[in-house]
């Protein structure tokens, strides 16, 4: 695989042949991360990991409902819009730190879908242990382990690491701090069954180095990602995902935070469980 290049790579990183993975653009991050702005990198390298943000999964939900067998147009359903909350919590349960056991509904499956575009978009996934332990918990059994090598190869890449800053070990240089974060801003169900759901997520993500010096600053980036979703041993699982640019909002005439602002907010600011 080629990390310099923008490039498509079908079946690449799922091994369904429908998934499109895009690795980041300029010095840009994985899973279609912010796009930066270096001179140096070629918009290419959203298209690698662009991947693993938006490994960010695919979502198999049932249709609200009691029991089951939940039925689409139940009413714990939100009718006035896409992004009203449901009121309801989306999970009170982990497995290696991660959201786990979500409801068997319209609400578990966007909020599965949300969580997951989290944590498959976050810098531990740059990280080869922890690595294994996300993709090994949002995705289906039989997905996994091929998912598994993929990123493995994508994020050992020392041109893709180097390109965003980091050294082989997905290490930043001293004093600066990695930064890669998804923040959803709404999901949408657009197709579901009994026990199998496709979820889109849209959101905004946060990536580049903070700290002196950085030739990759910090930026944000827009995409919604596709998750398909099936339900198995009790909980949703990602499949498949497909990614795209936007919608991306019209950026206000703001002053950039200094390198130091956004290492400490960065470091001081935790994330969210998400629910819809």
């Amino acid at each position: 695989m080629s990390l310099g290049d923008q490039h498509e790579a079908s079946g690449g990183y799922g091994g369904t042949g429908q998934t499109r993975t895009r690795l980041p653009e300029g010095d840009g991050g994985p899973y279609g991360g912010a796009r930066r702005g270096t001179r140096s990198s070629s918009r290419s390298l959203v298209t690698v990991v662009g991947v693993v943000v938006l490994l960010i999964a695919a979502i198999a939900f049932a249709n609200r409902g009691e029991g089951d067998s939940p039925s689409a147009d139940t009413d714990d359903s939100p009718k006035a819009a896409a992004t009203e909350p449901s009121g309801k919590n989306p999970v009170d349960t982990k497995s290696s730190g991660i959201p786990t056991g979500f409801a068997h509904d319209r609400q578990g499956a966007e909020s599965a879908a949300a969580n997951y575009a989290v944590v498959l978009g976050s810098a531990e996934m740059f990280d080869e242990g922890r690595r294994h332990q996300i993709v090994t918990t949002v995705y289906a059994p039989e997905i996994a382990a091929a998912r598994q090598a993929d990123l493995d190869k994508a994020y050992s890449s020392k041109e893709f690491l180097r390109n965003i800053g980091l050294d082989k070990d997905g290490k930043p240089p001293a004093g600066q701090t990695f930064v890669s974060r998804v923040v959803p801003v709404g999901t949408k169900v657009t197709a579901s069954g009994a026990d199998d759901a496709t979820v889109e997520v849209w959101y905004t993500s946060l990536f580049g180095l903070s700290g002196e010096g950085s030739t990759n600053p910090v930026t944000e980036s827009w995409y919604t990602t596709t998750y398909q979703l099936k339900w198995i041993n009790n909980d949703w699982k990602v499949t498949d995902f497909q990614q795209q640019d936007g919608p991306v909002p019209v950026g206000r005439d703001q002053k950039a935070s200094t390198a130091d602002d956004m290492t400490k907010a960065v470091e001081e600011y935790g994330g969210f469980t998400y629910a819809r």
